[in-house]
């Protein structure tokens, strides 16, 4: 009788221990990970994205970490189609493997499926990126709202690239973003298994501006500015990436700069939390019990 496959995802706010988590698990059961991470994708964001470093990739082999350049058009779509390719391959190998990552639209897309989104014009994208140029933050999530009203509660409400998506899409037809993703959650190949990690606030908030001041002694502020030419990029409108642009632009100070980045990675990961204490399929876990979360998959 054929075993079952799985694709075992690893969830939780940024900063929780995600990686190590996951890196414990694969060792122990022998299989690799896929990063669901969007950011990490892309090789130029070596520490803004805070990827797995050189050492942990060694240890297991990891997926879609720095296969991308900035520079490439990519969307949750095309991850669909790349990630369940990968997933059915490693599944040749492996009856269980490892899904590591934040970004909630690209769990979904290997989750429940979306449907195809339309191309968006040049023309569409150019208008509407000047519009949010010319009037900011604020004004894109009031027009996203608009669109959108349950965006507010999502974990990307402050991230532009989000909130332009629905904008361009509903410029572009007429529709709503969210009516493209299916309704028809797709059957897929696997089971499906979800695992949450999660520490006091408290640690959670010290991790973070631990891992900030990190980054920014490792170089984030060099990282920065080589990708000044960039910044348009939907990849670099993010947290860290967005604070430090706006500091080589502008008279404003770094000790100022550091404490922003902080205090908006604290914000999103408590977005974050939120939005994934709706999903009641999460089986939730402290971050140090990975002795009982490997029992609890070694039961699957």
């Amino acid at each position: 009788m054929q075993k079952d496959k799985y694709a075992i995802f690893i969830l939780g706010p940024t900063a929780v221990g995600k990686t190590k988590v996951s890196i414990d698990i694969a060792k122990k059961i022998n299989t690799e990970i896929i990063s669901c991470d969007s950011r990490q994708f892309y090789k130029e964001l070596k520490i803004g994205s805070a990827p797995p470093s050189f050492q942990e990739q060694q240890e297991i082999r990891h997926h879609f970490i720095q296969h991308l350049s900035i520079k490439d058009d990519y969307n949750a779509g095309r991850f669909e189609l790349d990630a369940i390719n990968k997933i059915k391959e490693l599944h040749k190998k492996y009856n269980k493997i490892i899904l590591v990552g934040g970004s909630g639209l690209y769990i979904d897309a290997i989750c429940k499926g979306l449907d195809n989104i339309p191309k968006i014009s040049n023309e569409v994208r150019k208008i509407i990126n000047l519009k949010y140029k010319e009037n900011g933050i604020k004004w894109l999530q009031n027009e996203a709202m608009k669109i959108e009203p349950k965006i507010k509660e999502h974990p990307n409400f402050k991230n532009p690239q989000r909130l332009l998506r629905i904008l361009e899409v509903f410029n572009q037809t007429g529709k709503r973003l969210s009516s493209f993703h299916s309704k028809k959650i797709k059957k897929r190949p696997f089971k499906i298994i979800k695992i949450g990690l999660k520490i006091s606030r408290e640690d959670l908030y010290n991790k973070i501006n631990n891992r900030v001041d990190v980054m920014i002694q490792n170089g984030l502020i060099d990282e920065v500015v080589s990708l000044s030419n960039y910044k348009h990029k939907n990849a670099l409108n993010t947290v860290g990436y967005k604070e430090l642009f706006y500091f080589i632009k502008h008279e404003t100070t770094l000790e100022k700069t550091i404490n922003e980045i902080k205090m908006n990675t604290r914000r999103f990961a408590k977005r974050q939390i939120t939005w994934f204490k709706k999903d009641k399929e999460i089986q939730w876990f402290e971050s140090h019990q990975t002795k009982e979360i490997i029992e609890f998959i070694s039961k699957l």
